[in-house]
């Protein structure tokens, strides 16, 4: 056997190689790893989880153990703790982690396993169609790389500071507060920001953003199952997903992906929408299935969550989005829908239980 010793740097190092379950980002990076000792042959490693799923932790253990042995450690302890903030809700359970939104009653992801879907539209157009139910909505995007609310809610003038406070008051638009990075950096440059710095950017809006008093906080998730959906889930109490999926079954592939992902890390998956779900002509009214349609139906009743309803691929709603004047905001058949929409969330949202 080795009679080497490390030094706790080595050690990290040697972790800095094993992944977390399901993603491309390693433990270290991702905060897994709360504590390395070495001392002599004997190395302790403390690891603690944001999960309740013990497969994973045990999973993670034992490749720690594993890559620790290989490279000629002779005694390896592993500490495993599990502190999920998805668990115990409203249960009043002492949490040592800082409250990031102290003031928000409830935090929805709205999310897609993958891009092109529709994703943030519907997460804007739900906002304003939460408002409409007497509620006080906030809308944060957390797609750090391509943020669209900014576009949507046409939200053209730049944040003002909190008075006394060293944070940004959130912008209104259509009775909803909003913030985005697209208000923050220049419109055609590009964030170039690795894992962590992305993650962190998210945190900041979240802590750094004086959101006040909300019943709803809608999140617009960046597409996928990566590390910002984990950040996010580590950082604050969510009290469901709404996942956007087109009817396809290319679609549906990953929307799958994006439920399997919230229900890993305990978060109730409030609903499926099926967006892009049909197409009306103008001229006859006749209904064409573009993308296929009854997907998400049919993936909600095999996945037992709530289906939420169908959007149709409309050019009001493509010339509402860009213009920056969303259809819920208005009277018509199409902004009725996003309101039904909006009523089943909050229904969701209500349920004694949530899958």
């Amino acid at each position: 056997m080795s009679n080497k010793q490390f030094t706790a740097k080595e050690i990290e190092d040697l972790l800095k190689g094993i992944t977390y379950p399901g993603f491309s980002r390693d433990i270290v990076s991702f905060g897994i790893v709360k504590g390395i000792e070495a001392e002599g042959p004997q190395v302790t490693v403390s690891l603690e989880f944001s999960t309740s799923d013990e497969t994973i932790s045990q999973k993670v253990a034992e490749q720690v153990g594993k890559t620790l042995s290989d490279a000629g450690v002779e005694a390896v302890d592993i500490k495993v703790q599990h502190h999920n903030p998805q668990a115990n809700a409203g249960e009043g359970e002492a949490n040592d982690a800082p409250d990031l939104l102290p003031g928000v009653k409830h935090i929805i992801a709205v999310a897609s396993g993958k891009g092109g879907v529709g994703k943030s539209t519907i997460a804007a157009n739900l906002a304003i169609g939460l408002t409409k139910l007497g509620l006080k909505v906030g809308l944060m995007d957390a797609d750090i790389y391509g943020p669209s609310v900014q576009m949507l809610l046409n939200l053209g003038d730049e944040p003002e500071p909190a008075d006394g406070e060293n944070k940004l008051m959130p912008i209104e638009a259509y009775g909803v507060k909003a913030m985005s990075m697209g208000v923050l950096v220049d419109a055609d440059t590009p964030l170039v920001w690795r894992g962590p710095m992305v993650s962190s950017a998210v945190e900041q809006l979240m802590r750094d953003v004086n959101w006040g008093e909300l019943d709803v906080l809608v999140l617009d998730m960046p597409p996928g199952t990566g590390d910002i959906q984990l950040t996010v889930s580590q950082k604050v109490k969510l009290t469901g997903a709404v996942i956007v999926t087109t009817p396809q079954e290319l679609a549906l592939i990953d929307a799958r992906k994006g439920i399997g992902m919230f229900q890993k890390v305990g978060v109730p998956v409030l609903g499926l929408v099926e967006n892009m779900s049909y197409f009306l002509a103008p001229d006859t009214g006749k209904r064409y299935e573009i993308f296929s349609s009854g997907g998400a139906r049919k993936e909600a009743l095999r996945q037992r969550v709530p289906f939420l309803g169908e959007i149709p691929l409309q050019l009001e709603i493509r010339e509402g989005s860009d213009a920056g004047k969303p259809v819920a905001a208005q009277d018509s058949p199409i902004g009725e829908l996003f309101s039904q929409l909006a009523e089943k969330v909050w229904q969701s949202v209500n349920e004694p239980k949530m899958q």
